[in-house]
């Protein structure tokens, strides 16, 4: 299995619109971060996590191929924006969307033309498909399994894919009776917005890596960071070995 880092930003982006700090300013292209997305790819199936505003720009360097499966973590702007540009995929076949009802609904609400019973032409031919923590499906040959985390009073989803990988993004706490669905995780993405200043809901870097200890996990990656985390060669200085950034384009293999 292939982990793509799409994008590894907050709903702002790196560089912010506006911002002149050194992390905004800087040329390293790992400083620059595209709003939070990645691609799961095995031989045979291709699963895209959440869609956001950028996926235009992170799709195109990738080959055109048929996507099996878009799964949604929630319903903010962030996460759902691109669902738009998945026209030209279309001409492969319907596109199926896995969201819990939460989600589904938002989506509904924030995109009605894209699920009308009776839709303008040209709009993206999408499968809705309803998911639910702790109740595993299959897209192809991957096994994921989704799960609840709290993004503040949000309830959203983590996925786990297979036995060894689990990604999460916009968590600020996990419920114990969900830390079942991450037993036996080698690779853990989550999120970590920034070191200081706390959020009513998403976690810190403190945070992120105190919970990478928990589960046990043997390799962390951390994602939907914004430019106050600090420069990305510096911060992964500082870092634990086994913990570091993740980066737009960064590709891992999972066994």
């Amino acid at each position: 299995m292939t982990i793509t880092f799409l994008g590894t930003g907050t709903s702002c982006g790196v560089p912010v619109i506006g911002c002149e700090c050194e992390v905004c300013r800087s040329t390293d292209p790992k400083d620059r971060r595209l709003r939070c997305s990645i691609l799961v790819e095995t031989d045979t199936t291709r699963i895209l996590v959440d869609i956001g505003p950028d996926f235009r720009e992170q799709i195109l360097p990738q080959p055109f191929r048929r996507i099996h499966g878009i799964l949604i973590t929630h319903a903010h702007y962030d996460h759902i924006g691109g669902m738009d540009d998945i026209r030209p995929y279309c001409q492969f076949g319907e596109v199926n969307v896995y969201a819990d009802p939460i989600a589904r609904d938002s989506m509904m609400q924030m995109l009605p033309y894209c699920f009308a019973a009776h839709r303008y032409p040209g709009v993206p031919a999408i499968g809705l498909h309803d998911i639910h923590a702790g109740e595993p499906f299959q897209i192809g040959d991957v096994e994921i399994m989704p799960f609840q985390v709290m993004h503040g009073k949000l309830s959203i989803l983590g996925y786990r894919f297979g036995k060894h990988f689990a990604y999460i993004t916009d968590m600020k706490t996990i419920n114990d009776d969900q830390l079942e669905s991450l037993n036996g995780i080698d690779t853990l993405v989550v999120n970590a917005l920034r070191f200081d200043t706390p959020h009513h809901s998403h976690q810190l870097v403190d945070d992120a890596i105190a919970f990478a200890r928990r589960i046990g996990a043997k390799r962390t990656l951390l994602t939907h960071m914004c430019h106050d985390i600090g420069l990305h060669a510096e911060v992964n200085k500082v870092l634990p070995n086994d913990i570091q950034l993740a980066y737009d384009g960064q590709i891992l293999k999972i066994q």
